[in-house]
């Protein structure tokens, strides 16, 4: 089992996660973040420290899709291992359905 970031992160990417990560598995997109699901350890410790309740197991029915978007891009973008601020306007999109079409696959700036 892994962790894996899902569509509400868009757009609100918040870094609560990335503090309280022990492994560093977190990777940093324009727009969102994603987990590794092979260098993701199973502890949970993120699951309750994101705001916008983006981070969900594996286990979870549905997911399949945004675990294949975290596998295939934690390997090009830049991991990220320290918190810093989020988007301006993040807490606006927090929350808002059918945020997949805003998704940029572009990196992020990693730390």
């Amino acid at each position: 089992m892994t962790y894996v970031v899902v569509e509400n992160c868009i757009k609100c990417k918040y870094m609560d996660c990335v503090e309280v990560c022990p492994v560093d598995c977190f990777y940093e997109g324009a727009n969102m973040l994603v987990i590794h699901p092979d260098e993701c350890i199973d502890c949970g410790v993120c699951e309750p420290e994101c705001p916008a309740e983006a981070i969900k197991p594996d286990t979870e029915p549905g997911l399949e899709k945004w675990l294949e978007l975290n596998a295939e891009y934690s390997k090009s973008w830049p991991n990220i291992t320290v918190k810093r601020e989020g988007p301006p306007d993040g807490k606006e999109w927090d929350g808002v359905a059918g945020k997949l079409k805003y998704f940029d696959p572009e990196p992020g700036t990693g730390d």
